[in-house]
């Protein structure tokens, strides 16, 4: 996919209402279906899951706030936003004074609406600009929110890319934020299209689009048993803003995944942050029973732009480009992860004589040919069995396809093995 058709999809997602249950998720996850199969799990109300259950299930139809004319001065059907995310069902009249406590705004940034929620708490409310509110006379006012709380169920999708081994490399996006573009719209479409890229790879590559915080830990409940085969984990969110790309490690540090990542950022404009238990769901797949290689990969971080968590998030914020530089640099960890391997050198003693081998000439005319023989003496040298070729290219400071290359070279010569 084009970063083009990135941000097509992006466009096509952003007008559906979604929230952490019901059908916005599940109108979210056909269109994903479109470009992916997938594998739909409906978890019920409920449902125990870890020290959680699964919640009511909600769904709306419509709302608005009417003044004394009929005009809708704040109205669902313009922007999804413009409801607290699980309000309860409303119907009545009020004053201006009596509503203003359920009307939310930005004072500091008076044109834009905020996203507000209330997942787990029964209450409902209203977002719009200050702007919109400053407008407002005493009313009285109609309101009206057409919606439903009730048993239903979970929703989340999984797509797999068989691989040679069982061991997992999981990518993981939130589905349950309504119009906003970049959190996590970018992230969606980002995934769908690495997950379209990749062709028999080593690791089996699992997609998860669920609702964030619970959708994981419901995900990790109902696999609990076999999340030990996760080898290596990301979790992709903002990925479409203007900003540099930044990796938030995992607990545990120094995993694979964390390497990969920040070896492949190294030549771009990046920063890399330590573990912390707040963020998106690297914190409940790094949990400390679990602590499983989960780091986070987005652009600018959450809340670390003005327009977050605000309509200020649409599709003119994110770019092509910038998706399209999110996906690359995805797709060059996959190909570090799929590469990384330790060898073993089989002529330790003294540096063997390539050019007899024909491995000099090989490489002959080649405009890298100075950093491939140099990534064959580094290979040579630290294929004793601890390093792996990941650990050769961030020491040797080349890269990792260098590296890898000369790797093949060297297994195909007879030089070096891989380690069992």
């Amino acid at each position: 996919m084009t970063g083009a058709e990135l941000h097509a999809l992006v466009e096509r997602l952003y007008p559906i209402c979604r929230s952490i249950t019901g059908d916005g998720v599940r109108r979210t996850l056909e269109i994903v279906g479109e470009h992916l199969p997938l594998t739909v799990t409906e978890v019920p109300t409920g449902t125990e899951v870890l020290d959680w259950n699964v919640p009511k299930e909600w769904n709306i139809r419509d709302a608005y706030v009417k003044d004394p004319s009929g005009r809708r001065v704040i109205d669902f059907r313009a922007s999804n936003l413009h409801v607290v995310g699980y309000s309860v069902p409303v119907s009545g009249t009020y004053s201006l004074e009596e509503l203003r406590p359920r009307l939310h705004t930005l004072p500091d940034q008076p044109d834009l609406v905020p996203y507000r929620t209330s997942y787990y708490a029964e209450t409902w409310g209203f977002c719009l600009s200050q702007n919109a509110l400053d407008a407002l006379d005493e009313g009285p006012y109609e309101v009206l929110i057409d919606s439903t709380l009730a048993d239903g169920s979970l929703t989340f999708a999984e797509h797999v890319v068989p691989g040679r081994l069982p061991d997992e490399v999981v990518v993981s996006c939130h589905v349950c934020h309504p119009s906003l573009a970049n959190d996590n719209l970018a992230g969606i479409a980002v995934a769908v299209a690495l997950a379209r890229r990749l062709k028999e790879p080593r690791y089996t590559y699992r997609f998860l689009f669920m609702p964030g915080t619970i959708g994981a830990i419901t995900w990790l409940a109902l696999n609990r048993e076999r999340a030990h085969l996760i080898a290596a984990g990301l979790t992709l969110a903002c990925a479409g803003d203007p900003g540099a790309l930044t990796y938030k490690r995992s607990r545990r540090g120094d995993a694979e995944i964390d390497r990969a990542v920040t070896h492949v950022l190294r030549d771009r404009p990046h920063q890399v942050l330590d573990f912390s238990p707040y963020g998106y769901d690297e914190r409940q797949f790094c949990s400390p029973g679990f602590n499983l290689p989960f780091g986070s990969l987005t652009r600018t971080p959450y809340a670390g732009y003005p327009e977050y968590h605000t309509s200020g998030d649409n599709p003119g914020f994110v770019t092509p480009e910038a998706m399209a530089d999110t996906l690359d640099a995805l797709t060059e960890v996959v190909e570090v992860l799929e590469g990384n391997r330790t060898c073993l050198n089989l002529s330790p003693y003294g540096e063997p004589q390539l050019g007899r081998r024909g491995l000099y000439e090989s490489l002959g005319g080649r405009s890298d040919t100075k950093a491939a023989q140099l990534a064959m003496l580094w290979v040579l040298n630290l294929s004793d069995g601890e390093h792996s070729l990941l650990d050769i290219a961030q020491r040797s400071r080349l890269p990792f396809a260098a590296v890898k290359g000369a790797a093949d070279a060297l297994l195909e010569a007879g030089l070096v093995k891989e380690k069992a």
